[in-house]
């Protein structure tokens, strides 16, 4: 492979994999963490709707996180921008993501092309006020924007996927921010071993991994090995992760397969791989979604504490 505008060769990559593996191993064998500090930022959404940078940072400081979604929209002037990220700062949170969530490879193109420079606009964004990096799913060629298609995992669809990934890339040109796809059941990257054939050929130094391991969890062979699956991802994919999402997974006992998205600690998601793994890496944020109360946000933050406690993993 030819090296491309802000890229890597073949040989380049190839080193950093390989010292992926060997970190990863070196770490597991040791049991304690390799690389990273042992601590792990959380974060999650802040209830009450605070108005103000400051109040705003204040009220993440007092939900226990570290970590926080980005709080404005890319149409946010530059003061505003600015004002936010201080008040992160000051406060010792990290803005760990701004969502692009669209479809940029659907059947509509004018769907796509809107996806596109929402892409464009999110991830200038995450540029702007400094975020670990800006996601979003490679999207569907069906009428779902992050639904099943038959032609989600083919070789013409990873190869759109390469060619927009570079377009909005190319576009923002970003110095402090990476663009990432989030893992998914049912679309690229669905496994680690796609994520690294991304990575490869997409050939961007700004595009980088997003990890959701309950996403990648589509049968029970993985539901039932997932601390071997999450290894496996830290393992190949360890130098390029930037963000993480904490969510969990249950196998209903009705036939044929039925799994389900759910609160942290009430699945089968061995957090414990999880928890070590992420440790081993240098700051990287473990970001709590798709709950709808507050108090469920404070049981599954309970319970992530709870098994870190047990592994020697802290949180600041």
């Amino acid at each position: 492979m030819n090296k491309r505008a802000g890229g890597m060769n073949r040989r380049q990559f190839a080193r950093v994999a390989a010292g992926a593996a060997v970190f990863t191993a070196v770490g597991s064998s040791s049991g304690s963490p390799a690389g990273g500090s042992g601590r792990i930022r959380m974060g999650g959404p802040v209830f009450g709707k605070p108005e103000e940078p400051e109040t705003w940072a204040r009220a993440h400081r007092q939900a226990g996180y570290r970590a926080a979604w980005c709080p404005v929209e890319s149409g946010a002037g530059d003061q505003e921008v600015h004002a936010y990220e201080t008040a992160a700062k000051q406060a010792g949170i990290v803005i760990a993501e701004v969502g692009a969530w669209s479809n940029s490879i659907g059947p509509d193109v004018e769907t796509g092309r809107k996806s596109v420079e929402t892409c464009i606009s999110q991830l200038d964004l995450a540029d702007r006020i400094g975020a670990l990096c800006c996601v979003n799913i490679s999207g569907s060629r069906g009428p779902v924007w992050d639904g099943p298609h038959p032609d989600n995992l083919t070789d013409e669809t990873f190869e759109m996927i390469v060619e927009v990934t570079r377009r909005i890339i190319d576009q923002v040109k970003p110095k402090r921010t990476y663009f990432t796809l989030e893992t998914m059941p049912w679309a690229y990257p669905d496994s680690a071993d796609s994520y690294l054939r991304l990575l490869k050929a997409i050939d961007r130094e700004r595009f980088a991994v997003h990890l959701d391991p309950v996403n990648l969890i589509c049968s029970p062979q993985r539901y039932f090995r997932s601390g071997e699956l999450i290894r496996e991802c830290f393992a190949k994919l360890g130098p390029w992760i930037k963000s993480c999402h904490a969510k969990d997974i249950r196998l209903q006992d009705k036939l044929t397969t039925h799994l389900d998205e759910v609160r942290p600690g009430t699945g089968g998601l061995d957090y414990t791989a999880y928890l070590t793994e992420l440790a081993k890496l240098d700051d990287v944020p473990l970001m709590l979604e798709h709950m709808k109360e507050e108090e469920e946000y404070r049981l599954a933050g309970e319970y992530i504490r709870s098994v870190a406690g047990k592994v020697g993993v802290s949180f600041d």
